[in-house]
């Protein structure tokens, strides 16, 4: 069974010890591996993961044509193993030629982490990125934390009413240590996705597959958030959530490559 990580952080060799050591402290966990291409490439080999889902976030507005150079640079460099996602900020003054570079350079989604970029996803400078993107980019949202109240569900919730023709792909079962308020405010919505990514060590596989199959098999995807967790413990987690292969293959991968244009893998699917 082919095996797709959605979601991958990775950085420059020459910043991503420290920009791995930044994200340590703002979860307050120890982070396991280095957050480099040449990493991400050594760990999927080894735990037989086939392709993946890159990308980084901007802090500053001047951050966002470099990185997004950097993540396409990776994905041309990984012979079709990895897709891209650029990244914005609602800082911006060029927010429209920002997601034209983004089409342009062949990456295939926008990533925002409200959290660490530091804005309310239904902030009034969000809604230009929604409308630019909308029916053309998929967002892979960082979704909930209960210390603040940035990326909570009850502030996607208005998002995915108002944009209907826009994919979100709401990271952590949709709402990172808020679970059951993702799962009751985001279930219904046709157009959102969630990733499995920092999700399942903290829950039971019971209460899991329960989320995988309460949002539907068909818009749940496999997702490590490398370099935060190990990567044989995630194949583990998943495993142990007990599901049919029907399941894991949609979530494995057949949803990513619905999504995401994988090509050194699509001659490799069963149709």
């Amino acid at each position: 069974m082919l095996r797709i990580d959605s979601h991958c952080h990775i950085y420059p060799d020459a910043i991503a010890a420290r920009a791995v050591a930044g994200t340590g402290r703002f979860y307050d966990l120890p982070l396991v591996y280095a957050g480099t291409l040449a990493d991400l490439t050594e760990q999927q080999k080894k735990h037989g993961i086939d392709g993946g889902v890159v990308f980084s976030v901007a802090t500053t507005p001047h951050q966002v044509a470099g990185i997004n150079r950097f993540i396409a640079e990776c994905v041309r460099a990984s012979a079709g193993r990895l897709v891209g996602l650029g990244t914005v900020h609602p800082d911006s003054p060029t927010l429209a030629e920002d997601i034209e570079s983004i089409l342009s350079l062949g990456l295939c989604g926008v990533k925002l982490h409200p959290d660490i970029q530091g804005f309310k996803m239904d902030d009034y400078r969000c809604l230009r990125i929604y409308e630019l993107c909308e029916g053309r980019l998929p967002i892979m949202m960082h979704c909930g934390d209960s210390r603040y109240d940035l990326s909570n569900p009850n502030r996607l919730a208005p998002i995915l009413s108002i944009f209907t023709g826009l994919t979100v792909i709401g990271a952590h079962f949709g709402g990172w240590s808020v679970w059951e308020e993702a799962e009751r405010m985001l279930c219904d919505y046709p157009n959102f996705y969630v990733d499995t990514s920092s999700s399942l060590y903290a829950l039971t596989p019971a209460r899991g597959r329960e989320l995988v199959r309460h949002f539907g098999a068909e818009r749940v995807l496999f997702a490590t958030d490398y370099p935060m967790w190990s990567l044989s413990d995630e194949l583990e987690r998943f495993a142990a959530l007990g599901l049919s292969r029907e399941e894991q293959e949609k979530i494995f991968y057949r949803n990513a490559m619905r999504l995401f244009p994988f090509s050194a893998l699509a001659d490799r699917v069963d149709k």
